[in-house]
């Protein structure tokens, strides 16, 4: 089963993983610049880092169609920049994975192949792909919707440990993100974890750093880039979510049903 997934973040890789270890042939589709926030479960972090590793899968940078159609997909998972899936025509994938959060209406042609699936707000199963899956936290997470469209985005994120809002941080202001804090780094509350240009970010409250946007990047005023746990457990950051999984899960489930492997 062929595979591409346009995304490379957190929840595109927790489905990257799961269909890798079932043995499909993933491959991922990423912009020059991504701007995910944890990169420590993000195989879209291959894009700057050549080669990265989520839960011991590899995933490897590749620069040009010969690359991937030479590439070993019982290696790991290549990641290609390929923002516009021009390399739809020549992979020629049975399932399409748009997993960018866009958080809007995108268009696809669904009386063609491949088999479109869509992550959570602004994708409506029947309409602009085969199904949607719910990316909402609660009752609903994970489902499979095959008519009708997924919840509509809250901007609320996920209480961890009674934090919710204050763990999520944010730029002060519009400027290039700079930071030597590394991925899992304890940080005490009012210590320093990055600046926009020369405006600081501060923890506030005891955590560990669970995700930051790359070095290097500008970013916009109120831009997500960063994230805070206040569980205090580096080895969380090397494990990918529950929410991604169950995401995962759903993707699965409607791969299965629409090609009937399972009897």
């Amino acid at each position: 089963m062929k595979v591409l997934i346009r995304g490379g973040g957190d929840l595109a890789s927790g489905i990257a993983l799961r269909l890798f270890k079932i043995h499909f042939n993933v491959v991922i589709l990423e912009i020059n610049q991504p701007r995910f926030v944890r990169r420590s479960v993000s195989f879209g972090n291959a894009v700057y880092e050549r080669k990265t590793n989520v839960e011991g899968v590899a995933g490897f940078f590749v620069d040009s169609q010969q690359a991937l159609k030479d590439f070993d997909f019982s290696n790991g998972i290549p990641v290609l920049i390929d923002p516009d899936a021009n390399i739809r025509t020549i992979y020629q994938p049975d399932v399409l994975i748009d997993a960018r959060m866009l958080k809007k209406y995108v268009p696809y042609d669904l009386d063609k192949r491949p088999f479109v699936l869509g992550l959570g707000p602004g994708f409506s199963g029947g309409e602009n792909c085969h199904a949607a899956i719910e990316t909402n936290r609660g009752h609903f997470l994970g489902r499979v919707i095959w008519d009708g469209p997924a919840q509509a985005d809250t901007g609320a994120p996920g209480i961890v440990n009674g934090q919710q809002y204050k763990r999520v941080l944010r730029a002060p202001i519009a400027g290039k993100l700079h930071s030597e804090a590394k991925l899992g780094q304890i940080f005490k509350q009012g210590e320093r974890i990055c600046y926009v240009n020369e405006e600081s970010v501060y923890a506030p409250f005891d955590g560990c750093l669970r995700g930051l946007m790359q070095t290097g990047l500008h970013v916009s005023i109120g831009e997500k880039i960063g994230d805070l746990d206040p569980r205090l457990d580096p080895k969380l950051t090397q494990f990918v979510s529950e929410k991604s999984l169950a995401i995962a899960g759903g993707v699965l489930e409607a791969i299965l049903s629409h090609y009937n492997l399972i009897k």
